[in-house]
């Protein structure tokens, strides 16, 4: 199967385009070609083309499940459900940190890595969103030349569209179609712009932090709570003249993390010191990452954790459904503008306006 999957890998593209949030994911032509052919070949036809590791289909599946047409979103689920028996053999890895910390750059040297030792490596790069447009703006495809070349990786640039915590809400979906194509190694980077992080939390495995040295007023400025979600912090850039310092810093997260409640139980989070640009500190992390997998199903967190994540995941889908119906009621849009005008001009109460809106609704 694996000379199978190399076979289609040359024939097809590294990256794949992300897509604006507000269409389906094709353009004129393109798009009617994929609704009047694509959609009569049988979705099972589809599942297995990417079960066999056919990258050009695989970018297709995820074009259907981010789409917000609807006969596509039916089209996606049926996808999903062909593809779910193939689906959770992966190691799923969130990576965060503040804009500047080299994630791109690490994410690329570490994939690398993987990916020269026999590991499928997929990454879904979670860009910031045009305000224009919705789309991706970064372009990681760009920022990961290297990687994008490897027969061993898949890159999906993907835009946040507003999710919090800079995560497509279809990035769980996605992560479902990469582990039934057969990417053993997921890596997920969010934008990282101080949002909260727990949306990451609640969708992988193992999560880890970037950060760069100057930790004194770095340590102060932190937020506990997204210190209390990670598994490793990873000091970054460690070359140079900035060796020195970043032993310190390593040292002062370690002290900080051990008095932090644990990420996951049984695990003490730590800090290591890593150069993408001199390549060391990476086999550390993977060692790791190893070492995490190891203990958590030792301890039965692992599978328990893959639990909570799915009902946490029904939870807010839930969630998100009842809010697109309210919004689809007939004049509800309108009516919450209005009544917003009316509370920024102190004439009602937010909840006397809540009270309104919703007796009208029923």
């Amino acid at each position: 199967m694996k000379d199978k999957k190399n076979d289609v890998n040359k024939r097809t593209m590294h990256v794949m385009d992300g897509i604006d949030s507000r269409h389906d994911g094709m353009r004129g032509a393109s798009k009617k070609r994929f609704v009047k052919k694509d959609r009569k070949i049988a979705i099972p036809e589809l599942a297995n083309r990417i079960k066999n590791g056919s990258r050009l289909d695989l970018a297709k599946g995820i074009t259907l499940i981010e789409s917000i047409t609807a006969t596509d979103k039916i089209a996606g689920q049926e996808l999903l459900l062909n593809v779910l028996p193939e689906t959770g053999k992966s190691i799923r890895i969130g990576i965060t940190g503040v804009p500047g910390a080299g994630k791109s750059t690490f994410i690329e040297e570490f994939g690398l890595m993987l990916a020269e030792s026999g590991h499928q490596v997929a990454v879904l790069a979670i860009d910031p969103s045009s305000s224009l447009t919705g789309g991706s703006i970064l372009g990681d495809k760009t920022r990961m030349e290297a990687l994008a070349r490897h027969p061993n990786a898949f890159i999906r640039p993907s835009p946040a569209a507003g999710t919090l915590g800079g995560v497509h809400k279809k990035s769980r979906e996605t992560i479902l179609l990469c582990e039934a194509a057969g990417y053993d190694v997921i890596l997920i980077e969010t934008v990282g712009v101080g949002q909260s992080e727990t949306v990451v939390r609640g969708m992988v495995d193992f999560f880890m932090l970037l950060v760069l040295t100057g930790a004194g007023d770095e340590l102060q400025g932190m937020k506990k709570g997204i210190m209390e979600l990670t598994d490793t912090i990873i000091v970054h850039k460690a070359d140079g003249d900035n060796v020195a310092l970043t032993k310190k810093t390593v040292r002062e997260y370690k002290q900080l993390l051990h008095f932090l409640q644990p990420a996951s139980p049984g695990w003490t989070s730590s800090a290591l010191a890593v150069s993408s640009l001199q390549k060391t500190g990476l086999a550390e992390v993977w060692e790791m990452i190893q070492s995490f997998k190891l203990v958590m199903n030792e301890n039965g967190y692992w599978q328990e954790r893959r639990s909570l994540q799915t009902s946490d995941w029904f939870r807010s889908m839930i969630h998100d459904r009842l809010i697109d119906n309210f919004y689809s009621i007939p004049g509800k849009k309108a009516e919450v503008a209005s009544l917003e005008r009316i509370l920024l001009g102190g004439e009602l109460t937010v909840s006397s306006a809540v009270d309104q809106l919703f007796n009208r609704s029923e």
